[in-house]
């Protein structure tokens, strides 16, 4: 029996939201940095480390790429990167500020990927939207996507909490729930898709709040 999916209704109202965020989002993003991985030392270190475990291995896709910087980042890396987003006012950023990558409209759910044909998936804070439920079926087609040696490099929130957002990023009205993963729970469920755990952050330390980063390779 097939894992279940979000209803064609719970992706529209969320691709609805990240469309009247972008403009925003984006106004931040270059205006404080938000969401550069150069201005955090360890975050950065985990993107390297992803980009040297899969240059040589094949493509690398960005899942929920947003307004792109990190697909840009990985190819200023030497890596084939290019990204998928669910809102197509976020890609349309990601095409203007980024021209000399490939980007895409389309959401976690419905990608359509080849087998063993990806070096690696990267999920930077953006699948903490789906369901619980939906996650497991998510992490098993990165699996099946991903070539002998590929890695797939998640961060989320961490935290016990569905989250339920009606404003962001300046008080914009939006409708979409931010499911916080303990990091022991998010690693259960990449390991149950079929990967083995390569290296895991916490910050803090404790893992209590804050962010959660998982890399794990394809077995």
């Amino acid at each position: 029996m097939p894992a279940p999916s979000p209803r064609p209704t719970d992706l529209d109202v969320v691709r609805d939201s990240y469309d009247r965020v972008a403009d925003n989002y984006v106004d931040l993003l270059q205006s404080r940095g938000m969401g550069d991985v150069r201005t955090h030392s360890w975050l950065k270190g985990c993107v390297d480390a992803f980009a040297t475990q899969v240059r040589e291995l094949g493509p690398v896709l960005d899942v929920g790429c947003g307004p792109g910087q990190v697909t840009a980042y990985l190819r200023e890396q030497g890596v084939d990167a290019s990204g998928v987003d669910l809102s197509p006012r976020m890609v349309a950023h990601a095409r203007r500020l980024h021209p000399g990558c490939t980007f895409a409209v389309s959401s976690a759910t419905e990608l359509d990927l080849a087998p063993q044909s990806l070096g690696g998936v990267l999920g930077w804070w953006s699948l903490f939207n789906l369901p619980r439920d939906v996650l497991p079926s998510v992490f098993a087609s990165f699996h099946r996507a991903l070539a002998p040696g590929g890695e797939v490099l998640v961060a989320t929130h961490v935290g016990d909490d569905d989250v339920v957002r009606t404003e962001a990023y300046g008080g914009v009205p939006v409708s979409w729930t931010t499911h916080q993963w303990q990091p022991d729970q998010l690693r259960a469920l990449i390991e149950g898709a079929g990967f083995a755990l390569v290296a895991e952050l916490r910050l803090p330390a404790d893992g209590a709040q804050g962010p959660g980063v998982v890399l794990a390779g394809r077995r």
